[in-house]
């Protein structure tokens, strides 16, 4: 099969033999997406040597000999456990994309996204999903409402992570939240964060960008406004992945504020201390979240994903998908199989 790969500090895509069922199930990928992850892997970040991708929808090839398996798809944001559904070869799936143990506490809780022995699809130990087949494991795969269409689905992953902010922070109708970015992942994050009813502004730089989120009924303000609005926020969320997007985070919370970093990159990050511990700013990491609430905010219309699709290439194209990917105002680049 071919597959994109990223092996002794060089990109390409080349043919690999298909992964086997081995215990786990068999993926047909029919879209993927490309992720500033996956740019970052392709300049060193995370030492990872193999398939890249793992944002997907595909189409379930194989199963383990026991067939179709029933199984739960995770809880709700109230704890209470979602609809319970089998899986069966040509079932339109996505999938979780960290894969633990199965034997640690956290496994056996139902949430291997901290497994000390896990790997992640396309960014640790795992092939990924830019080719033309993957591998997962059974519990971690999802089947896709028949409403959802391929091209909203395969945005399942990087909604998740935005839906992920609900974990790590509260958020009310009587928050103050801003988000810091107007990539794909800002406006994910914004529009998720919308959905709890607070008073949500994105801050970016690109007009074309802000509008997308203006759409949704979302306040926006590019950089150079943000300073009437100094000390303002309850929570800030960093989703622009610069160290001038830390420091504006700062610049934005009140004392006691809460700052949230979802973005991931190469090298390191210089923060000042100081003004942390001045204003006593609680700083909290967040990255992947369950799937089925973002399933269900897809199913529903909640979010626009289609205005983030910049562009759709074949795999075989990957090295100019990447390239163009990585260009100025771009936002999600699709490859097809």
């Amino acid at each position: 099969m071919k597959a994109l790969r990223y092996e002794n500090q060089k990109l390409s895509v080349t043919d690999v033999p298909e992964p086997r069922v081995d215990g786990e199930a068999v993926v047909r990928v029919t879209l993927s997406g490309i992720c500033n992850t996956d740019l970052e892997i392709a300049r060193g970040y995370a030492g990872f040597a193999g398939t890249i991708g793992h944002e997907f929808v595909g189409v379930i090839e194989r199963l383990p000999d026991d067939g179709a398996l029933a199984r739960p798809l995770g809880r709700a944001q109230n704890n209470e456990p979602l609809l319970t559904r089998g899986l069966a070869p040509g079932q339109r799936v996505v999938g979780e994309i960290n894969a633990g143990c199965g034997r640690c506490d956290l496994c056996r809780a139902g949430d291997s996204r901290h497994c000390a022995t896990r790997t992640v699809l396309g960014i640790a130990g795992r092939d990924g999903a830019h080719a033309e087949f993957l591998k997962l494991p059974v519990e971690n795969l999802l089947p896709v409402p028949d409403e959802i269409s391929d091209e909203r689905a395969v945005f399942t992953e990087p909604l998740a992570a935005a839906c992920g902010i609900l974990e790590r922070a509260q958020i009310t109708v009587r928050t103050r939240p801003a988000v810091i970015g107007d990539g794909k992942l800002g406006l994910l994050c914004a529009q998720v964060l919308a959905t709890t009813g607070a008073p949500v502004v994105l801050v970016g730089k690109h007009e074309g960008k802000l509008q997308i989120a203006a759409r949704r009924g979302i306040e926006t303000m590019t950089v150079n406004e943000t300073q009437s609005r100094a000390k303002n926020f309850d929570v800030v969320v960093e989703a622009s992945g610069s160290a001038a997007g830390f420091a504006l985070a700062l610049d934005l919370l009140r004392p006691r504020g809460v700052l949230v970093l979802k973005s991931t990159f190469h090298g390191p990050t210089e923060m000042d201390a100081a003004r942390i511990v001045v204003d006593e700013i609680s700083v909290v990491g967040s990255r992947c979240g369950r799937f089925a609430p973002a399933l269900e905010l897809l199913k529903t219309g909640a979010v626009d994903v289609e205005s983030l699709i910049s562009e759709e290439l074949r795999l075989t194209e990957g090295l100019r998908a990447m390239k163009r990917a990585a260009e100025p105002g771009v936002l999600k680049v699709l490859l097809r199989p």
